[in-house]
């Protein structure tokens, strides 16, 4: 239910915002149409967060919300690594899409009974840690950048949460203690969540700070969901 709250919560603030929310991000300005294709995802994303609520229509939703998510992350997200692979976005963005359409394969696969579907499920997910840890690095003072003010030793923390993230995508892939490298990325994304833009929230936001919580929030989400297919494994 989380999750499904947190996708039709995407479709909201897309609709609101009348563009592309993060998780729907990397649509090259003057492409066609990329006005009618924002409100479009904001539609996806509000349709299927409802349908997912719905029992009788939370596999479809989850099928066609998945079917959707990997069209997004091969048509503007992974073409980009080709393109601009030295910008911070190009690595997160891939990242971002990603960790969502694993999320939202690993509820299909439980929702249509598929143990195959939760293991490539698992796999996207390893996959998108490994460019997350990457962005950490690629734009090392971008990324300190986010370290909460209160936190000394930006660069440090920011290289530990790149090196984390790395270690658990390498951890998920090769099936080494794979369950709580998932569940430790989940935390991860939460305590940021948390620290870095409830903060800012609650002391006034501004557009991009509302953005950035909403995507956090998300990834979260996300990650919970494939964490939670995890139950049972080592």
């Amino acid at each position: 239910m989380f999750f499904a709250a947190t996708i039709a919560a995407l479709g909201i603030v897309g609709m609101i915002q009348g563009g592309f929310t993060q998780t729907w991000s990397g649509v090259p300005k003057g492409f066609p149409a990329r006005e009618a294709l924002a409100y479009l995802c904001a539609l996806v994303s509000l349709a299927t967060g409802i349908g997912l609520l719905w029992r009788r229509a939370a596999v479809l939703a989850s099928r066609a919300l998945l079917t959707c998510l990997l069209l997004w992350l091969v048509l503007f997200r992974i073409s980009h690594i080709f393109l601009v692979p030295t910008i911070l976005d190009t690595w997160w963005g891939c990242g971002d899409t990603a960790v969502m359409a694993a999320g939202a394969w690993a509820l299909y696969a439980r929702l249509a009974g598929g143990d195959r579907g939760l293991r490539l499920a698992g796999v996207l997910f390893g996959l998108a840690m490994i460019p997350f840890g990457v962005a950490h690095f690629t734009s090392l003072q971008d990324t300190a950048g986010l370290v909460p003010g209160w936190l000394p030793w930006h660069e440090a923390w920011a290289s530990f949460t790149g090196a984390a993230f790395l270690a658990a995508g390498v951890a998920i892939l090769i099936g080494v203690c794979a369950r709580p490298a998932a569940v430790l990325s989940a935390v991860q994304m939460g305590l940021f969540t948390l620290l870095a833009w409830v903060p800012a929230i609650a002391a006034g936001p501004n557009a991009f700070q509302w953005s950035e919580f909403v995507d956090s929030w998300a990834l979260t989400a996300g990650a919970w969901m494939v964490a939670d297919s995890y139950r049972g494994d080592a």
